[in-house]
Formats: C-alpha cells, sequence, structure tokens
C-alpha cells in the first residue's frame, strides 16, 4: 500500500505525529491522507524527499504535485489517491486537517 510506504519513509525522517485518514467513503478528492509534522523547516523538507525517493523506489511512482516547498511550513505531495501533508507544529494546528476530516476513519496514529 502506498500509504504504508510514504509511513514508513516519513518514520525514517523522525516525523512525528503520524496519522493516516481513511477518506475513501468521504471524498472523492483522495483514498488516503497522510499528515504528520516536523520541527523544522529543513526537516519538512527532508521528510518530503524521503518519501518521494522511497516511494519512487518501493512502486516506481513519481509524485503527482507538490506544494509548499518554499518556506510555507505546510509541504503536500499529492500521489492522487495517497495525499500527504507536512506541516510545522503551528500549521497543523491551524489548519486543523484533523478536525475537518474528523468523520474520516483513523487507520494509523503514531505519535
Amino acid at each position: 500500500m502506498l500509504a504504508r510506504a510514504v509511513i514508513t519513509a516519513a518514520a525514517e525522517k523522525k516525523a512525528e505525529n503520524i496519522l493516516l485518514l481513511d477518506l475513501r467513503n468521504l471524498s472523492s478528492v483522495a483514498d488516503y491522507f497522510v499528515v504528520c509534522s516536523g520541527s523544522s523547516e529543513r526537516q519538512l523538507r527532508a521528510i518530503a524527499e524521503a518519501i518521494e525517493e522511497y516511494v519512487y523506489k518501493e512502486y516506481r511512482v513519481d509524485v503527482h504535485h507538490v506544494e509548499g516547498l518554499n518556506g510555507s511550513g505546510w509541504i503536500l505531495l499529492d500521489y492522487r489517491d495517497v495525499v500527504v501533508h507536512i506541516f510545522l507544529p503551528s500549521q497543523r494546528s491551524y489548519y486543523n486537517l484533523e478536525g475537518l476530516w474528523a468523520k474520516a476513519p483513523v487507520l494509523l496514529r503514531m505519535q
């Protein structure tokens, strides 16, 4: 499962508060959201790069679209079925995706 590869790569780069949400019955945007945090812009970029490399290595899939590499505190990696949100803690709290998608089943939560 692509989402599991994303989680593995994020965890290896010490991403925090990793969450896997199942959106399949709630949205046509994506099947899954992976949400995680990093402590600095540098770590956010390292997590994003590790995810891209690992997913390509394991699945031969390139990221479809990337947003937020300009120091916004939020990087989005769009793999179509799996959308990855990598936040600084302040941005994660501000955008509150967990609250917005509160009806989505949580498939995995890693502190």
